[in-house]
């Protein structure tokens, strides 16, 4: 456990995402919010801070996340960079794109961008594929990609370095609607070729 201020810590549990699902139950715990190995919870007050901290430090995530209708989100998948992640993971374009589209991802934390979605569960030949060597200044909204482990969805047009796989329509985050974002950690994703 790492100090974060005098009412929060940081720890770094086995899956953050499930550990934070389990700590927001806890008595005394404001918000727990996840990142891709570390967990920082906010406490009520700061002498709950060491308790807290105990018992969070002993949660262990469940084997298995919790069952939910997956979120399913169009792709077409024509990305600028489908041919560089073909050839970097030997496979060929379907075959990318069937992996691709064949996993139910799990979303384990936000970032980056508002909206921006960490999926996690990526087959192990495409997450073995990682930033391109120079990012673009400019990505779409609506590319889906992945990079380092992880795939995800551009919310807004913003530089990025992950590789091109595809498009989507579907809005994932619009301040008109409440809430904003369609994902949050833990939600499940799957991606539908179109």
């Amino acid at each position: 456990m790492k100090p974060y201020g005098d009412r929060a810590f940081v720890v770094t549990p086995r899956d953050p995402c499930l550990v934070a699902e389990a700590a927001r139950s806890v008595t005394g715990v404001v918000d727990a919010v996840p990142g891709a190995q570390d967990l920082v919870v906010v406490c009520a007050r700061p002498e709950l801070v060491p308790s807290i901290a105990r018992l969070v430090e002993s949660l262990e995530p469940p084997d298995r996340p919790p069952a939910a209708e997956p979120v399913t989100v169009p792709v077409r998948y024509d990305g600028a960079d489908l041919d560089e992640v073909s050839r970097l993971t030997g496979l060929d374009r379907r075959e990318v794109i069937r992996r691709h589209s064949a996993a139910t991802y799990r979303v384990a934390f936000m970032g980056f961008a508002p909206g921006f979605a960490y999926l996690g569960g990526l087959d192990p030949a495409l997450a073995a594929v990682g930033r391109r060597a120079e990012p673009r200044p400019r990505v779409p909204a609506g590319s889906v990609a992945l990079a380092g482990g992880w795939t995800g969805i551009y919310p807004a047009s913003s530089p990025g370095g992950w590789h091109l796989l595809g498009t989507t329509t579907a809005v994932l985050w619009d301040l008109a609607r409440r809430p904003p974002a369609v994902l949050r950690p833990g939600v499940a994703l799957r991606f539908e070729p179109a």
